[in-house]
């Protein structure tokens, strides 16, 4: 059974699982993990989910404000023996639901090029690319989407 729980950033199972996902983005980011590893530090999320199933934590997302109509989603990860079971997508609808809940109109985040699972993924979510934003302007790896909330 999947579950969903909304906690911090302080929460030990999203701490353990932002580990792998950074272990997994420094394979695949490459030369480039540092300049997008400075973007990516998790004390400043007060928004995160943690997807458990069978009371093992297996995924995660955060978001964090970006301006006042947009949240940015951050962190998301699926382990990898439990994707494509809907856990990822279970992970987005809650982090857009509590953005929704915030007053926050979109969400907003950046991807690399190189992660096709997860740029497929957002597409699949209804999420449209945009130019790259702020620091990811100019950045060839970098795609950027966004999500009107309803």
């Amino acid at each position: 059974m999947l579950t969903l729980v909304r906690s911090k950033s302080e929460h030990p199972d999203f701490i353990a699982l932002v580990k792998q996902l950074d272990a997994y983005l420094k394979i695949m980011d490459g030369d480039e993990h540092d300049f997008y590893n400075q973007f990516n530090h998790i004390d400043i999320l007060k928004h995160t989910v943690i997807a458990y199933l069978n009371d093992k934590p297996v995924g995660c997302g955060a978001f964090k404000k970006f301006d006042n109509n947009s949240a940015e989603i951050k962190r998301m990860f699926t382990h990898p023996e439990t994707r494509n079971k809907g856990v990822a997508s279970a992970i987005l609808k809650e982090l857009e639901d509590w953005a929704k809940q915030n007053n926050f109109k979109s969400t907003i985040l950046e991807t690399g090029l190189r992660q096709v699972e997860a740029v497929n993924f957002y597409k699949k979510n209804n999420y449209k690319i945009i130019p790259n934003f702020g620091q990811y302007a100019g950045i060839e790896n970098s795609v950027c989407f966004l999500k009107e909330l309803r």
